[in-house]
């Protein structure tokens, strides 16, 4: 098996490489700095410039999975033109893959698994969401994911399976937000945002990377939810870590107007609530491994 990775050096990219490789699965990966292309025997690199349309036909060569995580983190501040290139970063990676789909004999490959977000959902903290849920979200990462699916849905054309992950809260200790939390908590500055009550769907990133790959050998077809089964809301994540790391929670709640001020639009990622169900990927026999946060958090702050 060989698999053509976008954002493969990425946070969740290097952990599914990674992956790949302790399974003896050979990767191609694409890379818009010409200066990461490397060529080793079970890793190659290749070029390709999504604002421009332009990929290298090569990296298609023995592919047969393509796993798609390309995007611009929406960890940054949302100004107006990072916003658009949140959107066009997704929407162009997935109109680039299929020009390089339209000029290849595609017959070899048997699945495409791309990345989606929980952040599709409504914002509630009383709903429980699960994939054939209708009504999105009425905020930019609504807009976001709603554009990123519809672009995901032009490559149907091609006859093969495709799986779309939306992915939660990803846990680790080497990127994402898991770090920016443990950070304040600390500091002894830990504190919860607004009520606390809102859900955070999680996913250790171990899982996340097993999820993706079981996706691709089971070549599954449809949306997934790539979360945990057990959600907590915000004032139990901070609890249990503050618990893990041995540090009081001091602080009174932080109210939405502080964060707002702090990191403007973006501090919209810090009061929405999503309780994602995670029982469709399960009842393809989809094992977690970290399936509730005390186990997530022994091993990633242990």
């Amino acid at each position: 098996m060989k698999i053509l990775i976008t954002g493969a050096t990425g946070l969740v990219g290097k952990e599914i490489v990674k992956l790949c490789h302790q399974q003896n699965i050979s990767v191609n990966y694409l890379t818009t700095q010409k200066n990461k292309i490397v060529i080793q025997e079970n890793y190659k690199g290749f070029y390709w410039n999504p604002q421009k349309t332009e990929i290298d036909f090569e990296c298609f060569t023995d592919v047969t999975a393509i796993i798609n995580l390309a995007g611009a983190s929406i960890s940054k501040r949302w100004t107006t033109s990072y916003k658009e290139q949140i959107i066009l970063s997704r929407i162009n990676s997935i109109k680039t893959l299929n020009v390089g789909l339209s000029k290849i004999n595609s017959s070899s490959i048997k699945s495409i698994v791309s990345a989606s977000a929980i952040g599709v959902y409504p914002n509630s903290v009383s709903n429980v969401y699960h994939e054939n849920e209708r009504l999105i979200d009425d905020s930019f990462l609504g807009e976001v994911v709603q554009a990123w699916e519809q672009e995901i849905n032009m490559l149907f054309r091609y006859n093969i399976p495709i799986a779309v992950v939306r992915i939660g809260l990803v846990l680790s200790d080497k990127g994402g937000a898991l770090p920016e939390i443990i950070k304040p908590i600390n500091n002894y500055m830990g504190a919860f945002f607004g009520s606390g009550k809102q859900w955070q769907s999680w996913i250790h990133i171990s899982d996340l990377a097993k999820l993706f790959l079981f996706a691709v050998e089971n070549q599954l077809d449809g949306i997934y939810n790539g979360v945990a089964p057990n959600p907590v809301t915000n004032k139990m994540l901070t609890t249990k870590i503050a618990k893990v790391l041995d540090k009081p929670i001091l602080l009174p709640n932080i109210p939405k107007f502080v964060m707002k001020t702090v990191l403007g639009e973006m501090a919209y990622l810090l009061f929405a609530s999503q309780n994602v169900s995670c029982r469709k990927i399960e009842e393809e026999e989809f094992n977690f491994r970290y399936p509730d946060i005390d186990t997530a958090l022994a091993d990633i702050l242990a």
